[in-house]
């Protein structure tokens, strides 16, 4: 009888702390989603370091810049031009072999494959929302402009490895583009209107709007319960703000975060190569996120395909030691002070990613146009 008690008691024991358990958590959601369910300036204000200017986070913008630009003449010239594998020496690699629509303007890999399958040295970022980062492109902005940006792949040897002096001429002998110039441009073939063109081609490549601009704009059913515990510990505990903000989701800055693997295999500099500052040693731009989820593998680097490795990276905090024969080296990389331990339980960091898969949508499907001839 006094085992048979026991075990009862031991039942109802567990029956009380389990109750307690999922009211907790229960408590816990309802209290998240009611904070969250307000409007945006009403929310829990985000853990920001003095110092930095960070902006709210905002619905897309109300547009459809693709459908308006494939009215306009010279996007569909850009267009043409973007899926054209002659504007390579070989005839065979266009834009849209290492920014292919279908995955989502990237190109699946670790890094670029180009012209005699030979490999970059840095993965592709995805060309979506391309347009908001003004006076500076690439992993570690050495092109002022999207328009310069272009000529960076076109001569490129590992990429299209086209001579772009020649170019105007080889375009100018097809007689598609003879006539298709002449009549957006009044001109001939030029280098200048290629790159014209192919900009105006590519501002027109933006994010559709997620599940996030939903619930951004009051629809608070968009998001379950661990979407939006991942949009507050996202904001809070996890300190992603810092660099991660406004409407797309990036200070469109430049930050080191400890994967500059120096002197060691997969070593990259980055802005410090531009610059030769070595302030910038390791830095390289924070990518916007919205879309995330399609966009992997991850980094500058490509070397992490999945988005649960990157919240561990950043939950670890990244403050890399120097070796001793390190330690007074001026070059060694100095981790952004941004950067600290989190602490982030599985459930948190398992909430976040469930949050960064919510802010994703897949692109929509681009057929591949009939080139001119």
């Amino acid at each position: 009888m006094k085992r048979s008690i026991l075990i009862v008691g031991s039942f109802i024991i567990l029956c009380s702390l389990n109750s307690y358990t999922v009211h907790h958590f229960k408590s816990e959601a309802d209290s998240l989603r009611t904070l969250y369910s307000k409007p945006v300036a009403e929310w829990p204000r985000p853990d920001i370091d003095s110092g930095i200017h960070y902006e709210e986070m905002q619905a897309l913008p109300k547009e459809n810049a693709w459908a308006d630009g494939m009215k306009d003449p010279e996007v569909q010239l850009g267009k043409l031009l973007f899926f054209d594998p002659r504007l390579s020496r070989s005839s065979q690699i266009s834009c849209s072999s290492c920014h292919e629509p279908d995955l989502a303007w990237t190109d699946g890999r670790r890094i670029s494959l180009g012209n005699d399958h030979l490999q970059g040295t840095r993965n592709t970022p995805t060309l979506l929302n391309v347009f908001i980062y003004g006076g500076s492109y690439f992993w570690d902005g050495r092109a002022n402009s999207l328009g310069n940006q272009i000529f960076g792949p076109l001569s490129a040897h590992h990429e299209m490895d086209m001579d772009t002096a020649l170019l105007p001429a080889k375009l100018q002998d097809i007689k598609g583009y003879d006539s298709l110039f002449k009549t957006v441009y009044k001109d001939r073939v030029t280098l200048s209107h290629i790159s014209t063109a192919l900009t105006a081609f590519e501002k027109t490549i933006r994010s559709r709007k997620s599940r996030f601009d939903l619930f951004l704009q009051g629809k608070d059913s968009a998001f379950t319960d661990q979407e939006i515990k991942g949009l507050h510990v996202f904001r809070t505990k996890a300190r992603c703000m810092n660099c991660h903000h406004g409407t797309y989701l990036t200070d469109k800055q430049f930050h080191n975060i400890g994967l500059t693997y120096y002197k060691r295999k997969y070593e990259d500099l980055g802005r410090y190569e531009i610059s030769k500052d070595t302030n910038d040693v390791g830095r390289f731009r924070t990518p916007s996120l919205r879309d995330v989820a399609y966009t992997g593998p991850y980094m500058h680097n490509g070397l992490f395909p999945e988005l649960e490795g990157i919240v561990n990276l950043y939950n670890s905090g990244m403050q890399i030691r120097p070796r001793p024969e390190l330690e007074n080296d001026p070059m060694f990389p100095k981790t952004d002070v941004i950067m600290r331990p989190l602490k982030l339980t599985l459930e948190e960091r398992n909430a976040v990613v469930a949050f960064l898969n919510a802010v994703s949508t897949r692109p929509i499907h681009v057929a591949r146009p009939v080139l001119p001839q």
